[in-house]
């Protein structure tokens, strides 16, 4: 036992000559023997249940003990030591006004640090810190100094904790965080489905661009039967026309189930397994950071989930918040910010870091809107400003997760603010508004409580925590949340480390961890527009009948027609028009499915011309195509005024070479 133990319950039963005998001289300064009679006493003196005693004069005391309550959930009692210390001789006033004590029903009692983290250690979700305390001695040194600290200096702190979480001493609770986020995750699994489902044929079905089929056929040929393993999808089953639009409707209905709050926790399995099934056979289609991150939201919120299929939505809020998953979400807003800025710097792009990549990236972003034509014409000195503002969401605000409730809520309000800049100015699909979702989780009821409807609140929250958690994991439910937070620590941890250059650093053990959970995408990394372009090439394809006189094809979305203005498509997304954009950066040879397009125009493939905005051979399709690039930039204002275009292009070169399909063959 630790040294400010002062009695045992097993002296009631050995005579107290051997007890006295069998402690060493250093225990016997801290342990007091008694009589048979004073043992009784003292016997009758334990409390029924843990009991901290602290100093209830002090303001500061008071408040963290009404917020530990609340996290104890009634399996502590609390009391002011100016009541309850007469009960326990052996804490004397200068003792307890100095340090709170606990006092447990065995007689042990812990003071300072310690005496904090075994109170906590009685809600699951803290044990932790007691294991952390009691197994590493320099967090323990650490810890008592630090309680020592703020014990010797409680009038500073207190100024310091009413600025940090306010006047309310009540524990944050998130049963009202959980209803938003999840509901907000069922309508971004609800436009991520249905947005593809529209695109889904002529992208890779049996006529599309890249056909499925013709993928698992070369998975099978590489991999054999690990294949089924390496690239986990539904399409094994079928990779039909019809079989990937019923995966797309099916994730979409289990979207919209998510949203009303019906078998949430099966409705979001099935949901990503569906988008899983597509992101591994959607090829280059697929590959969007978007789309792997929608996998790992979706993955940890099927542990957030109630899991009570037949509970109606408005009682969801029984079930109890695991606030382990709440910080792994957390953990994953705090690395998709942090790694998106660190890549800029870590990439040594010149226009990051002399502040001038905003003069480029309105108008080369894949799909600007029309307020990024005037974004591009803000002057230079404001640019570089932008930059600075970039740096400070994506590198220090993203700190602000780790910190007390009032700073969170600036960190979320902060991080919510960049990510509707970012979509007035770009269309990135659902991308913004799932990040803005994760932001959900930086906020606690007591937040949402003041602009939602009171009799809302009381129905929702009514019982709240009275269920523990409802799932298929019921038995061992801790557990495996504790094992997932594990996991996901240790995998993401390591491919930070390899963002940062130090992939020496990780462990053997973490590389497997890494390599086995890659085809599932539970944690990945992350990194947006490490490296700025700084001018932008259009791809324009063309088709002819006499190689003579050539008709442009019209995408739906990119820019081609100087005079169209840049359209609003967001949350959508147009998976070819986005392509177009990455293929422009390079060369047809680098992107093997634009020949396959190309291919298609040649045979006039219905489901292919279906994702253009125009077909300029709608009854035969053309006998010679090509492609041809050009050099894109927004006009000016007095451009503009003049000839009333968006944009100006000057031709570059031939993309792609004048083909027929007789000679592709």
């Amino acid at each position: 036992m630790v040294d400010n133990l002062w009695w045992e319950p097993a002296a009631f039963q050995i005579a107290r000559a051997t007890l006295c005998s069998n402690i060493t001289a250093s225990r016997c300064a801290t342990v007091k023997c008694m009589t048979p009679n004073e043992e009784r006493t003292a016997a009758e003196r334990l409390p029924e249940r843990p009991l901290l005693l602290f100093d209830g004069d002090c303001g500061f005391c008071r408040f963290w003990v009404a917020r530990w309550r609340g996290t104890t959930r009634g399996q502590v009692d609390f009391a002011p030591a100016q009541q309850e210390a007469s009960r326990f001789p052996q804490i004397n006033e200068e003792a307890w006004r100095r340090s709170m004590h606990l006092v447990t029903p065995e007689g042990a009692v812990y003071r300072g640090a310690e005496a904090l983290f075994r109170t906590l250690a009685y809600a699951p979700e803290q044990r932790w810190m007691l294991a952390v305390y009691l197994h590493m001695p320099v967090a323990r040194s650490l810890s008592e100094a630090t309680y020592r600290l703020v014990a010797d200096h409680r009038g500073f702190f207190s100024k310091i904790t009413r600025l940090a979480w306010g006047r309310n001493p009540a524990p944050s609770s998130y049963v009202l965080s959980r209803w938003i986020f999840l509901r907000l995750l069922g309508l971004v699994y609800l436009i991520a489905f249905l947005s593809f489902r529209g695109q889904v044929v002529g992208l890779i079905g049996a006529h599309g661009i890249l056909p499925v089929s013709n993928f698992l056929q070369a998975l099978q040929r590489n991999f054999g039967s690990e294949s089924y393993r390496l690239f986990p999808t539904l399409a094994w089953i079928s990779s039909s026309d019809a079989a990937l639009k019923l995966l797309c409707s099916m994730g979409a209905l289990f979207g919209l189930l998510v949203m009303l709050g019906l078998a949430t926790g099966p409705a979001l399995v099935l949901g990503w397994a569906c988008y899983l099934s597509l992101v591994t056979v959607g090829q280059d289609f697929l590959s969007f950071q978007w789309d792997i991150l929608l996998l790992e939201v979706g993955f940890l919120a099927i542990f957030l989930a109630p899991w009570r299929p037949l509970e109606p939505p408005w009682r969801s809020g029984t079930s109890r918040v695991s606030t382990t998953i709440v910080w792994l979400e957390r953990w994953l807003l705090f690395r998709l910010m942090v790694l998106s800025g660190a890549v800029k710097l870590l990439s040594n792009d010149p226009t990051w870091r002399d502040h001038t990549a905003l003069g480029y990236h309105y108008w080369t972003q894949p799909l600007p809107t029309p307020v990024a034509w005037y974004a591009a014409q803000l002057p230079d000195w404001f640019q570089r400003i932008s930059v600075v503002g970039v740096f400070a969401s994506e590198l220090g605000v993203p700190f602000l997760i780790f910190t007390p409730q009032r700073f969170r809520r600036v960190g979320a309000g902060l991080t919510v603010g960049f990510q509707l800049l970012i979509a007035l100015t770009g269309n990135y699909c659902f991308f913004n508004l799932l990040t803005i979702v994760l932001c959900i989780l930086l906020l606690d009821d007591s937040f949402f409580s003041q602009w939602l409807p009171t009799q809302f609140v009381n129905r929702l929250t009514e019982g709240a925590g009275s269920v523990k958690h409802a799932s298929l994991f019921a038995l061992d439910g801790k557990v495996i949340r504790a094992a997932l937070a594990v996991l996901i620590l240790v995998i993401s941890s390591s491919e930070m480390l390899g963002t940062f250059k130090q992939g020496g650093a990780v462990p053997g053990f973490a590389r497997q961890l890494v390599s086995w959970q890659a085809p599932f995408d539970l944690a990945n990394t992350y990194g947006l527009f490490a490296v700025m372009t700084t001018s932008r090439s259009e791809i324009v394809v063309e088709g002819s009948n006499d190689g003579q006189i050539w008709q442009a094809y019209d995408f739906q979305y990119k820019p081609g027609d100087v005079a169209r203005r840049p359209p609003w498509v967001a949350p959508y997304q147009p998976r070819l028009d986005w392509q177009m954009w990455f293929a422009a950066l390079g060369n047809y040879q680098e992107n093997p499915w634009f020949s396959n397009f190309m291919i298609r125009l040649l045979q006039g493939t219905p489901e292919v011309t279906a994702l253009l905005a125009s077909n300029p051979f709608p009854n035969v399709p053309p006998r010679y195509v090509r492609a041809v690039a050009y050099d894109y930039h927004f006009t000016n204002f007095n451009l503009r005024r003049a000839t009333g275009d968006w944009w100006q292009r000057e031709r570059k070169a031939l993309y792609f070479p004048e083909v027929s399909l007789e000679r592709v063959q």
